[in-house]
């Protein structure tokens, strides 16, 4: 009884967060990802694609499209309709319209780590190698979420073929933008007008959010919701940047061949799904039902 009551204390205040108990709405469009698979740039270059008359930065994209992950359930309720939102949650069949973006796990990786450091999930004792063991086998702080190979799977199994999904390479974006811009364009009815996309592309690149993100980062904070906005005002590093080096492949340089290894090892079957070549197995492994 106390604990349901403090559900709606907190709810009622606006200080919780709107995670997997959001109200969904059939007009919404959601976008969703494992973290750091590019799911923020994504949210850019359609927030400036679907609202050409603003000038979309961090104080502003929260409004735009607010996050389930830094937003109260209230606060998003109050989102003016048609709504698009941004998630991490793994598949859930409420949401109507999903645009999924999945990124090579090699890179996640990298990046996660880096995002870890940055808010003192991590110290700097802790090593790359036992970094990946922890992501690989789902004790970080996105367990709720699943694993790399969890979430990917529940939304391209379950929704892959439904006009209703959308899936989005992060390479692909990466190589062509606008391409896949218009894909999304289409996807949400809008019309892929090339001059309205190229912009979109441009005011959407790694160096401007990099560049906004210098100047802005204390207001950003200020518009999350009062639990995000806590959690990542604590900790937060500012000599390692959110927005990072956006590559795609920089895996081959930086990630020690036993942790390539061990990724593979443990998602092979669905990399190559997905589109990913590996290199350290000469087939990806199968799970067999039953297996552990």
């Amino acid at each position: 009884m106390l604990y349901g009551l403090k559900i709606l204390v907190t709810y009622a205040l606006g200080v919780d967060l709107a995670g997997r108990n959001v109200a969904v709405y059939p007009d919404d469009t959601f976008i969703v990802s494992y973290p750091r698979s590019g799911n923020t740039w994504t949210r850019f270059l359609i927030a400036n694609l679907v609202f050409p008359d603003k000038t979309v930065d961090f104080t502003n994209i929260e409004k735009l499209i607010p996050d389930t992950t830094s937003q109260s359930s209230l606060t998003l309720k109050k989102t003016p309709r048609p709504r698009i939102i941004k998630a991490h949650e793994y598949f859930d069949h409420r949401y109507p319209k999903t645009i999924y973006i999945v990124r090579d796990p090699r890179d996640v990786a990298l990046s996660y780590y880096e995002f870890h450091r940055k808010y003192g999930h991590i110290d700097n004792t802790v090593s790359l190698e036992s970094f990946v063991d922890d992501f690989v086998c789902g004790r970080l702080i996105s367990a709720s979420w699943g694993t790399w190979g969890e979430n990917v799977a529940s939304w391209i199994y379950a929704r892959g073929r439904v006009p209703s999904f959308l899936l989005l390479q992060y390479e692909e974006m990466r190589k062509n933008p606008t391409a896949e811009l218009a894909r999304i364009a289409t996807f949400m009815g809008i019309e892929p007008d090339p001059v309205r996309l190229q912009k979109a592309v441009e005011l959407s690149s790694v160096e401007r959010m990099r560049k906004l993100e210098e100047v802005q980062q204390d207001e950003y904070l200020k518009t999350l919701g009062f639990v995000a906005r806590r959690a990542q005002t604590k900790n937060n590093r500012k000599d390692i940047p959110f927005v990072g080096g956006a590559r795609a492949g920089g895996w081959r340089d930086s990630l020690p061949e036993s942790c390539v290894h061990k990724i593979e090892s443990a998602w092979g079957e669905l990399m190559t799904t997905v589109g990913y070549e590996l290199v350290t197995l000469n087939e990806p492994q199968k799970v067999l039902q039953g297996e552990a």
